[in-house]
């Protein structure tokens, strides 16, 4: 037979249980659910060339493919390239009776790069030739697979939620504003260590250290004002709340391991918007594509998170304010009763 204090105290770990079993399903499935099944939804790839056989082709394979693929037709080799470093198309074919060639800009996506690799490599060897690959964007030599910077990615969401947590329990008597403040230096030092862990020591970043540690600095920033907000109204639900926003639709719909055009509409679509998409593409455009390859936008996408994150700052150091009102008026209440009532009694 149990003591009633042994049952309060199995109900009270069952409680905190669900927080770390409802991370384990959320994990699960976030990352089966955008990883399991990589296969191209309308992966954009071009025939090259002004001879009709370039257009036949285009249009054989598009009727093939379906919405796996969005072939068009470009006229020439410079034009292919220029596409691919805009990040416009991810291969563009050659065709030529001996010696067939796909370009590809391996620094955007390597996966998708394999998965053009596998649309026309079977075009190929139809002619009797063998396909040869050429990256006209490649990565970093202390990134030779791009994973790299999806690693600084990690690092970067890590240091910036896990801080939430210390900021929003340790720092609970702290006024809004002085947590906020402690938020923004917290992301400046969560961005150094991750531009010195990325550059000089293991040289995943090679150049433009600068404009990575801001974008870095936006990034963690955005993440650690949502965090310290939402703190005020899930209390010990924020870490779960964290993992739910920065890492299963974050680290799935970043790019990192596959791009929009290998994932399901859902995780697709996230990536036009989420954060940690805008981390890291912005960081490759301006690494890998010359600071073109749609930056401005990506740029964009961190602001409005911070923007969010500030917003959200607000709105709960309003209701704070209120909610310290309300307490104040109800202890000055009881404190009025009690005087009344003592009064009463003495004049009794």
């Amino acid at each position: 037979m149990t003591t009633p204090g042994t049952r309060q105290t199995l109900r009270h770990v069952v409680v905190h249980l669900l927080t770390p079993l409802l991370m384990c399903l959320g994990m699960g499935l976030a990352y089966e659910g955008a990883f399991h099944h990589p296969a191209p939804h309308h992966l954009k790839v071009a025939v090259v060339g002004s001879a009709p056989e370039a257009p036949a082709l285009a249009r054989m394979m598009q009727s093939r493919a379906g919405d796996a693929l969005e072939v068009s037709t470009l006229p020439s080799r410079s034009a292919a390239e220029d596409r691919l470093r805009d990040r416009e198309l991810v291969g563009a074919y050659v065709p030529d009776a001996a010696h067939p060639e796909l370009l590809v800009a391996k620094a955007g996506s390597d996966t998708s790069a394999l998965a053009a690799e596998a649309v026309f490599r079977p075009v190929a060897a139809g002619h009797g030739a063998p396909l040869t690959v050429t990256d006209v964007a490649p990565p970093g030599s202390g990134d030779p697979t791009g994973q790299g910077l999806f690693f600084l990615l990690v690092a970067l969401s890590i240091g910036s939620y896990g801080s939430v947590a210390v900021i929003g329990g340790a720092g609970a008597g702290l006024s809004m504003r002085l947590r906020a403040l402690v938020g923004l230096g917290t992301s400046f030092v969560v961005a150094v260590i991750g531009i010195v862990v990325a550059w000089p020591v293991f040289h995943v970043v090679d150049h433009d250290q600068a404009a990575v540690w801001a974008m870095a600095w936006l990034y963690s920033a955005g993440i650690v004002t949502i965090g310290i907000g939402l703190h005020t109204f899930l209390k010990r639900w924020t870490t779960l709340g964290m993992m739910v926003l920065f890492v299963m639709l974050n680290f799935t719909t970043a790019g990192g391991v596959y791009r929009p055009e290998l994932q399901n509409g859902f995780f697709g679509a996230l990536h036009s918007f989420w954060n940690g998409a805008g981390f890291l593409e912005g960081v490759r455009s301006v690494l890998y594509f010359d600071g073109g390859a749609g930056l401005p936008r990506h740029l964009l996408t961190l602001a409005l998170w911070l923007l969010a994150g500030l917003a959200l700052l607000a709105v709960a150091g309003g209701y704070e304010r209120r909610k310290r009102a309300v307490t104040r008026g109800r202890h000055a209440r009881a404190e009025a009763e009690a005087e009344e009532e003592m009064e009463e009694a003495v004049g009794v």
